[in-house]
């Protein structure tokens, strides 16, 4: 059984509000065993709404709309689904009955435009909606050669689809024959090297058509691993997994470092924390982006005490006692990472101190680009790793953050091996 979800409204297609009601009802599908296919989205326009469910019918045996259920001229969605389907729309007394009820318990007046939420396309039932004047729809259409697809409408705002999405919807998914499999996921988090690197790292793991299935993508500089696996139990596609996860850990090592919501810096406080350490930060190009991450997981009373974040030479010179003419020299940039992250740990009293340097001149007409440091001070000396200074603008912040944290969780795994 497969599914395909509608998100209907001009809001969405002109890219002022993000559809996140896609995203959440398929993840609510996959738990019930059904996969979705299809996400759509399309504006307030009859026709085009009309042929967007057509097509829908016709290729999905569960179709999930959210959206245009407004009482408003713009609001289509009814209209659309009765054009698509050749029904005439029809007053429901019962879903009249609960919009009448809605404005009378706010001792307001029903505007007469509100009668409109009422209308549904024949032979189609009303999905009560508790705390809103707009019900959904729930309507099967028969279909040649195929069984029927089961069309549910609800609306827009998140929180009312969620509701009826839980008191009514699932438990009528639950009651159509779904062949009683159940989809299962798990996301390895990666870092360090490319996408391509690491897939070249996987010999025929990131084959199409493979059981359990493995997928790549990148997010900010993390790539991550997906991988879904089908069964007629939770435990089933749990155990089938297993095998590929240890395949994964197996030929990637350490640039694994955790998974599903698992971040760089939840690792690095977990190790800090399993090692009785402690770390402060310097960052000088990175905006305080290591110090925020770091602060954000560990919470209060952690093992990160602190971090300071310079803008400028002086800044750095003030704060951590860096001679001027040192920060100032073209060569340096190496020095400077360290004396940082030697000068952090010492002022704050730290385990560790974790510097990230100033970033070089970006020129694109250059043919080798120029590198950027980070460093590790522990008590046994310091650590300072090089990259060349290269990317989208938009990501290079966030990739620097991530070296300097994938940085000391290195140093902390190499200690206890």
């Amino acid at each position: 059984m497969h599914a395909e979800i509608i998100a209907i409204g001009d809001e969405i297609i002109s890219g002022q509000t993000v559809d996140t009601n896609s995203q959440w009802l398929s993840r609510r599908l996959e738990e019930l065993g059904i996969a979705t296919l299809y996400h759509t989205s399309v504006g307030d326009e009859l026709e085009p709404l009309a042929d967007v469910f057509r097509q829908a019918i016709q290729r999905a045996d569960v179709v999930l709309v959210t959206g245009g259920l407004g009482p408003t001229a713009d609001d289509l969605t009814r209209e659309g689904l009765a054009r698509a389907t050749g029904r005439q729309l029809v007053l429901d007394r019962r879903a009249s009955a609960h919009i009448r009820g809605f404005f009378a318990r706010l001792k307001r007046p029903m505007p007469g435009r509100n009668e409109k939420q009422a209308m549904f396309p024949a032979g189609s039932r009303m999905i009560p909606n508790p705390n809103g004047t707009a019900p959904g729809i729930d309507l099967a259409e028969d279909r040649a050669g195929k069984s029927a697809c089961r069309v549910f409408v609800l609306p827009g705002v998140p929180a009312e689809m969620k509701e009826m999405w839980q008191q009514t919807v699932a438990d009528a998914l639950k009651r159509i024959d779904t062949g009683g499999r159940v989809i299962r996921r798990r996301r390895i988090n990666c870092f360090g090297a490319g996408e391509s690197q690491i897939e070249a790292m996987l010999p025929d793991l990131i084959r199409r058509g493979r059981r359990p299935s493995v997928g790549i993508n990148a997010s900010r500089a993390t790539i991550i691993l997906r991988i879904a696996a089908e069964g007629d139990a939770e435990a089933e596609c749990l155990a089938a997994m297993e095998p590929t996860v240890a395949e994964i850990r197996k030929c990637l090592g350490p640039l694994v470092f955790g998974e599903e919501d698992q971040q760089l810096q939840d690792v690095v406080v977990e190790l800090l924390l399993s090692r009785k350490r402690t770390l402060a930060t310097a960052e000088w190009s990175t905006a305080g982006l290591v110090t925020e991450w770091l602060d954000r997981a560990a919470g209060a009373g952690g093992p990160f005490l602190g971090g300071l974040v310079a803008a400028c030479p002086a800044a750095l010179e003030n704060l951590l006692g860096i001679p001027g003419e040192l920060i100032e020299r073209e060569d340096s940039s190496a020095e400077v990472a360290r004396a940082m992250a030697v000068e952090c740990r010492r002022r704050f009293g730290a385990d560790y101190g974790l510097a990230v340097g100033r970033f070089p001149v970006f020129d694109a007409e250059v043919a080798k680009p120029p590198d950027a440091f980070i460093a590790l001070a522990d008590g046994d000396g310091v650590r300072v790793e090089s990259f060349p200074f290269g990317g989208h603008p938009a990501l290079l912040l966030t990739l620097f953050a991530k070296r300097a944290l994938n940085l000391a969780r290195l140093a902390m795994l190499d200690e206890a091996s």
